[in-house]
Protein backbone atom coordinates (compact mmCIF):
# COMPACT_ATOMS: atom_id res chain seq x y z
CA UNK A 1 0.00 0.00 0.00
CA UNK A 2 1.34 3.46 -1.29
CA UNK A 3 1.41 6.50 1.31
CA UNK A 4 -1.26 8.11 -0.81
CA UNK A 5 -3.76 5.40 -0.73
CA UNK A 6 -4.58 6.10 2.96
CA UNK A 7 -2.83 9.73 3.76
CA UNK A 8 -6.42 10.44 5.38
CA UNK A 9 -6.18 7.90 7.84
CA UNK A 10 -9.36 6.18 7.06
CA UNK A 11 -10.06 2.44 6.59
CA UNK A 12 -9.69 1.05 3.04
CA UNK A 13 -12.86 1.29 1.14
CA UNK A 14 -13.43 4.63 2.78
CA UNK A 15 -13.72 7.43 1.03
CA UNK A 16 -11.43 10.44 2.01
CA UNK A 17 -13.05 13.89 3.29
CA UNK A 18 -10.69 15.46 0.73
CA UNK A 19 -13.04 14.04 -1.85
CA UNK A 20 -16.47 14.27 -0.08
CA UNK A 21 -17.64 17.59 0.43
CA UNK A 22 -19.95 16.25 2.66
CA UNK A 23 -17.67 14.58 4.73
CA UNK A 24 -15.72 17.58 4.78
CA UNK A 25 -18.01 20.07 5.91
CA UNK A 26 -19.37 17.72 8.61
CA UNK A 27 -15.43 17.50 9.81
CA UNK A 28 -15.45 21.52 9.90
CA UNK A 29 -18.95 21.67 11.54
CA UNK A 30 -17.51 19.12 14.52
CA UNK A 31 -14.20 20.86 14.67
CA UNK A 32 -16.30 24.53 15.18
CA UNK A 33 -17.98 22.23 17.92
CA UNK A 34 -14.75 21.17 19.26
CA UNK A 35 -13.22 24.53 19.12
CA UNK A 36 -16.40 26.38 20.52
CA UNK A 37 -15.87 24.52 23.66
CA UNK A 38 -12.44 23.98 24.25
CA UNK A 39 -11.36 27.27 22.99
CA UNK A 40 -9.22 26.30 19.81
CA UNK A 41 -9.52 27.35 16.13
CA UNK A 42 -10.90 24.94 13.92
CA UNK A 43 -7.20 24.37 12.36
CA UNK A 44 -6.05 23.08 15.71
CA UNK A 45 -9.17 21.03 15.91
CA UNK A 46 -8.79 19.64 12.36
CA UNK A 47 -5.18 18.91 13.05
CA UNK A 48 -6.08 17.12 16.40
CA UNK A 49 -9.10 15.09 14.27
CA UNK A 50 -6.52 13.99 11.60
CA UNK A 51 -3.98 12.66 14.31
CA UNK A 52 -6.53 10.92 15.88
CA UNK A 53 -7.63 9.11 12.85
CA UNK A 54 -4.09 8.20 11.96
CA UNK A 55 -3.65 6.75 15.60
CA UNK A 56 -6.70 5.22 15.22
CA UNK A 57 -5.57 3.14 11.56
CA UNK A 58 -2.47 2.77 13.30
CA UNK A 59 -4.07 0.70 16.13
CA UNK A 60 -6.11 -1.10 13.31
CA UNK A 61 -3.21 -2.40 11.98
CA UNK A 62 -1.67 -2.87 14.51
CA UNK A 63 -4.78 -5.46 16.62
CA UNK A 64 -4.69 -6.84 12.78
CA UNK A 65 -0.90 -7.48 13.04
CA UNK A 66 -0.90 -9.20 16.26
CA UNK A 67 -4.19 -11.41 15.23
CA UNK A 68 -1.73 -12.84 12.58
CA UNK A 69 1.17 -13.12 15.26
CA UNK A 70 -1.19 -15.49 17.84
CA UNK A 71 -2.21 -17.72 14.93
CA UNK A 72 1.03 -17.67 13.58
CA UNK A 73 2.47 -18.73 16.63
CA UNK A 74 -0.27 -21.23 17.48
CA UNK A 75 0.56 -23.08 13.96
CA UNK A 76 3.82 -23.23 15.09
CA UNK A 77 2.97 -24.70 18.58
CA UNK A 78 1.21 -27.44 16.50
CA UNK A 79 3.79 -28.18 14.01
CA UNK A 80 6.21 -28.45 17.34
CA UNK A 81 4.01 -30.96 19.14
CA UNK A 82 3.76 -33.02 15.72
CA UNK A 83 7.31 -33.26 15.18
CA UNK A 84 8.28 -33.83 18.89
CA UNK A 85 5.25 -36.58 18.92
CA UNK A 86 6.75 -38.02 15.00
CA UNK A 87 10.50 -38.14 16.59
CA UNK A 88 9.07 -40.51 19.75
CA UNK A 89 6.95 -42.52 16.96
CA UNK A 90 10.30 -43.04 15.00
CA UNK A 91 12.06 -44.40 17.86
CA UNK A 92 9.37 -46.64 19.16
CA UNK A 93 9.38 -48.22 15.09
CA UNK A 94 12.06 -50.48 16.24
CA UNK A 95 10.55 -51.82 19.32
CA UNK A 96 7.16 -52.81 17.51
CA UNK A 97 10.02 -54.43 14.61
CA UNK A 98 11.56 -56.17 17.60
CA UNK A 99 7.76 -57.57 18.79
CA UNK A 100 7.13 -58.84 15.52
CA UNK A 101 10.23 -60.76 14.99
CA UNK A 102 9.98 -62.39 18.46
CA UNK A 103 6.28 -63.00 16.96
CA UNK A 104 7.49 -64.76 14.10
CA UNK A 105 9.33 -67.09 16.47
CA UNK A 106 6.69 -67.94 18.76
CA UNK A 107 4.96 -71.57 18.47
CA UNK A 108 1.30 -69.89 19.17
CA UNK A 109 1.72 -66.04 18.27
CA UNK A 110 -1.84 -65.66 18.99
CA UNK A 111 -2.08 -66.09 22.10
CA UNK A 112 1.44 -65.29 23.75
CA UNK A 113 2.29 -62.57 26.16
CA UNK A 114 4.12 -60.92 23.53
CA UNK A 115 1.14 -60.74 20.81
CA UNK A 116 -0.22 -59.23 24.08
CA UNK A 117 2.09 -56.21 24.34
CA UNK A 118 2.83 -55.59 20.95
CA UNK A 119 -0.99 -55.40 20.26
CA UNK A 120 -1.18 -53.25 23.18
CA UNK A 121 2.09 -51.07 22.14
CA UNK A 122 0.44 -50.93 18.37
CA UNK A 123 -3.32 -49.99 19.27
CA UNK A 124 -2.07 -47.10 21.56
CA UNK A 125 0.21 -46.08 19.11
CA UNK A 126 -2.57 -45.86 16.55
CA UNK A 127 -4.69 -44.05 18.88
CA UNK A 128 -2.48 -40.99 18.29
CA UNK A 129 -2.26 -41.18 14.53
CA UNK A 130 -0.42 -44.01 13.43
CA UNK A 131 -0.83 -46.68 10.71
CA UNK A 132 0.64 -49.39 9.43
CA UNK A 133 1.72 -49.92 5.86
CA UNK A 134 2.07 -53.30 4.44
CA UNK A 135 1.26 -53.37 1.04
CA UNK A 136 0.79 -56.68 0.53
CA UNK A 137 -0.46 -57.69 -3.24
CA UNK A 138 -1.19 -54.66 -4.38
CA UNK A 139 0.42 -52.27 -6.94
CA UNK A 140 4.02 -50.75 -5.78
CA UNK A 141 3.74 -47.74 -4.67
CA UNK A 142 7.61 -45.96 -4.45
CA UNK A 143 6.19 -43.42 -1.86
CA UNK A 144 4.88 -45.83 0.32
CA UNK A 145 7.78 -48.60 0.16
CA UNK A 146 10.90 -49.28 -0.85
CA UNK A 147 11.80 -52.23 -3.21
CA UNK A 148 14.58 -53.83 -1.68
CA UNK A 149 14.17 -57.36 -4.17
CA UNK A 150 12.37 -57.38 -7.74
CA UNK A 151 11.79 -60.38 -9.35
CA UNK A 152 10.69 -60.88 -13.26
CA UNK A 153 6.85 -61.13 -13.57
CA UNK A 154 4.64 -61.71 -16.63
CA UNK A 155 4.50 -59.46 -19.64
CA UNK A 156 1.00 -58.49 -18.71
CA UNK A 157 1.84 -54.95 -18.12
CA UNK A 158 0.04 -54.91 -14.93
CA UNK A 159 2.92 -52.86 -13.18
CA UNK A 160 5.19 -54.12 -10.34
CA UNK A 161 3.16 -55.69 -7.39
CA UNK A 162 4.05 -56.32 -3.96
CA UNK A 163 4.44 -59.81 -3.17
CA UNK A 164 6.03 -59.93 0.07
CA UNK A 165 6.48 -57.30 2.81
CA UNK A 166 9.59 -57.68 4.57
CA UNK A 167 9.41 -54.98 7.29
CA UNK A 168 6.53 -53.00 7.77
CA UNK A 169 6.36 -49.27 7.39
CA UNK A 170 4.46 -46.31 9.13
CA UNK A 171 2.29 -43.40 8.28
CA UNK A 172 2.53 -40.90 11.72
CA UNK A 173 -0.78 -38.48 10.66
CA UNK A 174 -0.93 -39.44 7.10
CA UNK A 175 2.80 -38.91 6.24
CA UNK A 176 5.12 -41.30 5.53
CA UNK A 177 7.56 -42.16 8.33
CA UNK A 178 9.23 -44.88 7.78
CA UNK A 179 8.41 -46.62 4.20
CA UNK A 180 7.73 -50.29 4.03
CA UNK A 181 10.62 -52.40 2.73
CA UNK A 182 8.95 -55.03 0.34
CA UNK A 183 9.76 -57.67 -2.39
CA UNK A 184 8.15 -56.66 -5.76
CA UNK A 185 7.40 -59.08 -8.81
CA UNK A 186 6.73 -57.60 -12.21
Amino acid sequence: MSGDENAGGDTPGEQRPEHDAAAIDAAIAEAEAIAAAAALTPDEVLTALRERNDYLGSLRRLQADFENYRKRALRDQDSAAERAGEKVITRLLPVLDTFELALSHESDPDNSPVAKLHDQLLNALESEGLSRVAPLDQPFDPAAAEAVIHEEGDDDNAGPTVIEVLRAGYLWKGRVVRAAMVKVKG
